[in-house]
């Protein structure tokens, strides 16, 4: 039987290399058996700043509201965004501020250090671009925009990051190089 799963494209362009790696994950899990919906941010109308923290409330736009809803349907989250000046694109850290707040991703518990974590039970797979080199961010870098991701945010709340891929230096690869990287993807999303 299949999972659900939600895919997140945290790349503002479907024109980008993560565009097509969001195709070919969903095209494959598809047709391994799985429900796939998709969010591609750059497509969704909201407001990617929290204006006031949790001081006040911010209504949600129909696009957060939707997004949500697709977070308690999924099964299984597949994140795919690039890594800019180290860490994750704004349009993605904005959709977590907006998004993941308390109440629905985690509910901060009077005389505890951490808070219950709402969205336990799902689990994650990161697809990650960059131009660095993965080794280089990985060993100097120490790579940022996979902890934040990761530790700081899915599993802050519960969901359990699986695995990550890096694809990387995009700039300059060869086609063939990305159709290597393509049918990475492929194989993980036929499981």
């Amino acid at each position: 039987m299949g999972k659900r799963i939600l895919l997140i494209l945290g790349h503002p362009s479907t024109k980008s290399f993560c565009a097509a790696l969001a195709e070919r994950y969903t095209q494959s899990a598809l047709d391994a058996g799985h429900e796939v919906r998709q969010l591609r941010l750059g497509e969704m109308v909201f407001d990617p700043v929290l204006r006031d923290s949790y001081q006040q409330i911010q209504p949600l736009e129909d696009d957060l509201n939707a997004a949500q809803s697709d977070i308690l349907w999924a099964e299984h989250l597949t994140l795919v965004y690039p890594i800019w000046w180290g860490g994750i694109p704004a349009l993605l850290k904005g959709f977590f501020d907006r998004v993941f707040l308390p109440g629905f991703a985690f509910k901060y518990r009077s005389g505890k250090a951490f808070p219950e974590k709402l969205l336990a039970g799902r689990t994650a797979d990161l697809l990650v671009t960059m131009d660095t080199p993965p080794w280089y961010y990985r060993w100097i870098y120490r790579m940022p925009g996979l902890h934040q991701v990761r530790k700081t945010t899915l599993d802050f709340c519960g969901i359990k990051p699986l695995r990550t891929l890096t694809f990387g230096p995009v700039l300059g690869s060869s086609d063939q190089q990305r159709q290597a990287w393509l049918g990475q993807v492929q194989a993980i999303a036929s499981r």
